[in-house]
């Protein structure tokens, strides 16, 4: 499966809307094969705007943000992403459109279906993952990613590079205390969490990172939070 973004540790592949900074970013996640670069920035807009507002943004709009003057260059481009079964319009009316999200299949999924989860950026010894202290904003995922026990937590770090987990990547983490021997968890060592690849050997716990310039902890206490399903990149 081809990505422009998205890089799935399930073998589902996303792309990432946005841009971090200049008015749109990050907010929605869909595929966006055999789609052109410009095409890709509009859909993110559009998508963007309709998580935003509820309503997706005007022809104007549109040019705005993707820095195209001529209204008729958004429609072709709306076009294109019409025919390649990304977005429904209604002609007789000027913001009447919806996204569809075709990925493999040649059923349509409404973008509404796409649902929101909770970025962490701290976890803490003793306190509950989700706690509203904890989390920082939202992040948007398709269903199957975006279970009740889902979350997502920035890495920081380049221990998990072999594995495609970069730093600055964003893991999409299902909360659970359990792991089996080769699942990449998200596992905290005192008040520290680190994401390792889990292995139970004689009695003890090893937490190996996927870089052979670190070598593998083997903490006496670690308690396992959850594992990590898939990772978001922008490119």
């Amino acid at each position: 499966m081809r990505t422009s973004v998205c890089i799935s540790l399930q073998e589902v592949v996303y792309s990432g809307a946005g841009r971090a900074h200049g008015g749109w970013k990050r907010e929605v996640i869909v595929a966006t094969r055999g789609l052109t670069k410009r095409q890709r920035e509009i859909l993110d807009f559009i998508l963007s705007q309709m998580h935003r507002k509820g309503y997706p943004p005007s022809v104007r709009e549109i040019g705005l943000a993707v820095g195209l003057s001529s209204s008729s260059t958004v429609h072709s481009h709306l076009s294109a992403l019409e025919r390649k079964g990304y977005i429904r319009r209604d002609p007789t009316k000027p913001r009447a459109l919806e996204v569809l999200d075709y990925r493999d299949t040649e059923t349509p999924i409404l973008q509404s279906q796409v649902r929101t989860v909770p970025v962490v950026g701290r976890i803490a010894a003793g306190a509950p993952l989700l706690a509203q202290e904890n989390i920082e904003e939202v992040f948007p995922l398709p269903p199957e990613l975006s279970g009740e026990d889902t979350f997502v937590l920035k890495v920081t770090g380049e221990s998990m590079i072999e594995a495609g987990i970069l730093d600055g990547d964003w893991l999409v983490v299902r909360q659970q205390e359990t792991a089996t021997n080769g699942d990449i968890v998200v596992a905290l060592l005192g008040d520290e969490a680190t994401v390792k690849r889990f292995f139970k050997e004689n009695g003890r716990i090893r937490l190996q990172p996927e870089n052979s310039s670190m070598e593998p902890l083997y903490p006496e206490e670690v308690r396992v939070v959850g594992k990590a399903v898939a990772v978001l990149r922008r490119l």
